[in-house]
């Protein structure tokens, strides 16, 4: 505690001088009784008679001495206690008091001494710890603020740029389409009144003419879906994927009576999503598989799936299993990759965007896609979807 006493020490010294008092006085109280005693007991004459008293006396005196040492012994302990303890901690009370009602920097002095200047420190140690602490907590809440000032602006711009983007969709789809409908269909007029003036070489450059507007047509009709998967702000709601595996099958009934294709499928579950974005979806997988056919046997797909425990929950995956050309291990990423096509336009028309439109969809609903690396004919593409709750 150092070099000055604690007030309990002080207080504990005191009781103990007053101890001493009180059991010599006892003592003495004791001797006088005792020799008042002997001498009644010797004879009550009247000398005797003297004696007792003077030995009475002498026990009054102790009597009284011992009660005016313990009167004082008691004051001197409540004044000690008092000093040392009461006022030092009522003053440490009131700066306490001071520094949790706003005043955070008013720094708690060193009061009294031993037991209660040790408390005093270490309550001013803890006022500067959470001083700390508080300067922290507002550097961090400061932090979060600006944060959240900076996603408010970006959030602005992004809705800025949504709008801008809608306006660029508006033109491309009437702006853009309408001079190439143009330049095809009056390419096809010219050919048409003039041929018989035209030669082969003449032919061919028409018929190149209308099939690079057909494909310029296309194209942007495939770029306005990609731009549109996940800003359409279609309502979400459970969707039968039977129902739009049978919708797709409708839709490529001409392509499979042309390759002589057959797409089989398990029954396939009910998932939680937009309607419109899973029919591209399927459309583009099933379509996939029957355009890149092998040429030697006519297209075989199968559609499955199978419930699994996911990262977020219950999910689906789904599979379409062709026994097509295949995909080659080393581009089963890059096939996700818009306008990355594996093979020439000359063999296989498209616009590369489809399995990229594939994996914008999925990952719009929250799920991944990639081929499986370990079919060797064929391919297969899996993609998982969230189940409906």
């Amino acid at each position: 505690m150092g070099p000055e006493r604690s007030v309990l020490d002080r207080a504990r010294r005191l009781l103990r001088w007053g101890t001493v008092a009180l059991v010599a006085g006892l003592l003495l109280a004791l001797v006088a009784t005792l020799g008042s005693q002997r001498l009644l007991e010797a004879g009550a004459d009247a000398a005797a008679i003297d004696d007792a008293r003077v030995w009475n006396e002498v026990l009054l005196a102790v009597v009284v001495v011992l009660g005016g040492v313990g009167v004082g012994v008691a004051v001197t302990v409540l004044r000690e206690v008092r000093r040392g303890l009461t006022v030092p901690l009522a003053t440490l009370a009131a700066e306490v008091r001071a520094a949790s009602t706003g005043e955070h920097d008013h720094e708690i002095p060193p009061v009294g001494s031993g037991e209660v200047a040790a408390l005093a420190r270490d309550v001013e140690a803890m006022r500067r710890e959470l001083v700390e602490q508080v300067a922290d907590a507002r550097a961090a809440h400061q932090e979060v603020e600006d944060a959240h000032l900076r996603l408010r602006e970006q959030a602005a711009e992004l809705e800025r740029s949504n709008r801008d983007l809608e306006q660029f969709a508006y033109v491309a789809s009437h702006d853009l389409q309408e001079p190439l409908r143009k330049v095809a269909s009056f390419t096809q007029l010219l050919q048409k009144r003039y041929g018989d003036q035209l030669d082969d070489r003449a032919d061919q450059y028409i018929a190149f003419a209308v099939d690079g507007a057909h494909r310029m047509q296309r194209l942007i009709q495939d770029l306005l879906s990609f731009s549109r998967v996940g800003r359409s702000g279609g309502r979400r709601e459970d969707v039968d994927l039977s129902d739009v595996l049978d919708q797709v099958l409708s839709d490529l009934s001409h392509r499979l009576a042309e390759k002589d294709g057959e797409v089989t499928s398990d029954p396939l579950p009910v998932v939680e999503g937009e309607r419109g974005p899973l029919t591209m979806l399927m459309r583009n997988v099933v379509g996939n598989a029957l355009k890149f056919a092998h040429p030697d046997r006519p297209p075989r797909v199968h559609v499955s799936a199978r419930r699994v425990s996911g990262p977020d929950g219950e999910e689906w995956e789904l599979a379409c299993t062709d026994n097509g050309i295949g995909i080659d291990p080393q581009y089963a990423e890059r096939v996700f990759v818009i306008f990355q096509r594996l093979h020439p336009k000359e063999v296989y028309s498209g616009t590369g965007i489809g399995l990229a439109l594939v994996k914008r969809v999925v990952e719009h609903h929250g799920g991944r896609v990639w081929i499986d690396p370990e079919v060797t004919t064929g391919t297969t593409v899996r993609w998982t979807l969230p189940a409906a709750r």
